[in-house]
């Protein structure tokens, strides 16, 4: 599997993706319905025309799929579902979507062959490709990422999404129950006496005998959940404009606090993507942390989506509450 974990954004962390930037347009709130038609303005500022709310939907990317199925709706082709299967538990697949090629390349013909009523992508895609699929069906083109309002950003596009599907009640709930599960986890952590601890995610992979870190500043969607949990987060090197995302070496994580909670996922999915459990074990930089050394490295569970919706941020703050606990 091409390694898509390292989303869009990672151009900036890894060059090894996709890029996206700029600041969250207010693309979600001026749906207007008109006997029975829907007219949504996506994150491009596009216009998008739909007769009645969307049943056959493809999804390019793997946030929108977990937001449609959080939202009740099953799509019909989904990029890279076994890559989803293995990245995102919070939202599992009940039907058998087909697989419409990777997330980077999605397959125009298996497109096609759908009949979609519409088409989620992102602005990471090329514009030439949702130029192509604007030929096969409506497309909602998502902002998917914005590291000025990370959680605005996510909550902006699950509405976008329920107002296509005619799911707007869906919405409203999901979007209080992931307010009462950060009110939930800052007050569990604040008894465990951890309010402002000093706190650092990351993820990681290995390229040849290349090893790479990927912080998670607070401009990431990650980043903001922890700032609301009442952590403070302690890297200080720059995240790209769009998902937040830095990048730094094993050395790189020597400047982190000595007392730092430092927590990772990686996926044994994908061996490439967790050094901290593999490679990194014998590197004699890593450890040498005072953090590794005091046992505050954590673990958290594969299958934890760290670019997803808010059922994916409610299995994220689960596992830092736990794992912060111990």
């Amino acid at each position: 599997m091409r390694r898509l974990l390292l989303t869009a954004a990672t151009a900036t962390a890894a060059a090894l993706a996709l890029s996206s930037c700029g600041t969250t347009e207010p693309a979600a709130d001026d749906a207007k319905k008109t006997a029975g038609s829907i007219t949504l303005t996506d994150g491009t500022g596009t216009k998008v025309k739909l007769d009645g709310p969307a049943k056959k939907i493809v999804g390019t990317e793997w946030n929108a799929v977990e937001s449609l199925i959080s939202l009740g709706v099953e799509p019909t082709g989904v990029a890279d579902v076994k890559g989803y299967k293995t990245w995102d538990t919070a939202a599992p697949l009940k039907n058998d979507p087909k697989d419409v090629g990777t997330r980077g390349e999605p397959s125009m013909d298996s497109i096609a062959s759908l009949k979609p009523d519409l088409i989620i992508a992102t602005t990471d895609l090329p514009a030439a490709a949702v130029k192509q699929m604007r030929d096969i069906a409506p497309v909602l083109n998502l902002r998917p990422a914005d590291a000025a309002d990370p959680i605005g950003q996510m909550t902006e596009n699950l509405d976008l999404l329920a107002k296509a599907t005619g799911t707007e009640k869906r919405s409203a709930k999901l979007k209080k129950d992931f307010e009462a599960k950060l009110a939930e986890g800052k007050k569990k952590l604040a008894a465990a006496g951890h309010a402002g601890t000093k706190y650092a995610f990351a993820d990681g992979y290995v390229t040849g005998n290349q090893t790479s870190v990927r912080p998670y500043t607070s401009g990431s969607l990650i980043g903001a959940v922890n700032e609301k949990l009442g952590l403070k987060n302690d890297w200080s090197v720059k995240g790209d404009k769009a998902y937040g995302l830095g990048t730094t070496d094993v050395e790189g994580l020597t400047k982190l606090d000595k007392n730092v909670q430092f927590a990772y996922i990686g996926n044994d999915g994908d061996k490439s993507s967790n050094p901290f459990s593999g490679v990194l074990k014998k590197d004699k930089v890593w450890t040498s942390l005072p953090f590794v050394k005091k046992g505050n490295v954590h673990r958290l569970p594969d299958g934890v989506w760290m670019f997803g919706g808010p059922a994916s941020m409610n299995q994220y703050v689960d596992s830092v509450v736990k794992a912060l606990k111990k």
